[in-house]
């Protein structure tokens, strides 16, 4: 059984985590997610596992700075304007930022020690819908822009359409892609940030724990790699596949 729920609204890429990403018409989804998603990221030698990463919770002038591919090679822009590259300079622009000492490193395709995963995140794409946004906003009380949510689609669901809840274990397909909706998105402080001013607001949090038990959004998997394209219809599958 198999229904349409929504169309791509927006697909999102953001090759360096914790800096501003680009929108995209149309991407590959590889087995590790969107193809070139955070495979650049910031961390601290001395610690290991997630805890390693410096993100903007940490630094949030890092959402200040841009990275996109143009034509497969990684492009970096500064608050500024300035065209910066992915190197030790950079790492230097950012590091009184944090008295953690910063390094950098890039997650290459293929991995031989895990071909699914180059990305930083566990294999994954991260979706918002248009609805749930408007619930939230209407929750807060506050105009609230999507970006905060750094999602990699944003799905516009059909009037009748099943919350993001209602996924979790089913399957999806888009495009010639499929996905397996794993779990809600648990929210940390990274949507306190304003994406332009960089001023936090904690109220946001405050609201997503307090309506929502900190959840907002869902983690899918890739079932099948393939492509897909804003305007794609989203469909959702009633039983795994």
């Amino acid at each position: 059984m198999m229904h349409k729920i929504g169309v791509i609204g927006e697909i999102n890429r953001y090759p360096i985590k914790s800096f501003a990403g680009e929108g995209l018409a149309s991407c590959q989804v590889e087995n590790y997610g969107l193809e070139g998603d955070r495979v650049y990221a910031f961390y601290d030698e001395a610690k290991t596992g997630w805890n390693s990463f410096i993100t903007a919770r940490d630094i949030p002038a890092m959402l200040a700075y841009r990275s996109k591919f143009v034509e497969g090679e990684l492009q970096i822009t500064a608050p500024d304007g300035r065209s910066v590259g992915w190197n030790e300079e950079l790492a230097q622009e950012l590091q009184p930022f944090s008295k953690r000492k910063i390094a950098m490193r890039g997650y290459q395709a293929p991995n031989p020690e895990n071909p699914n995963l180059m990305s930083v995140d566990a294999a994954s794409v991260l979706i918002i819908t248009d609805a749930s946004l408007r619930k939230l906003q209407s929750l807060w009380g506050k105009e609230l822009d999507h970006r905060r949510f750094r999602a990699n689609l944003v799905v516009i669901v059909d009037e009748h359409g099943l919350p993001e809840g209602e996924w979790i274990g089913k399957k999806l397909t888009i495009g010639t892609a499929g996905l397996q909706a794993e779990e809600y998105c648990e929210r940390c402080s990274m949507i306190t940030i304003d994406p332009d001013s960089l001023e936090r607001d904690a109220s946001l949090l405050k609201k997503v724990n307090e309506e929502l038990g900190l959840s907002f959004g869902v983690y899918a998997s890739v079932v099948n790699a393939g492509r897909i394209q804003v305007g794609d219809d989203v469909y959702l599958v009633s039983a795994a596949e």
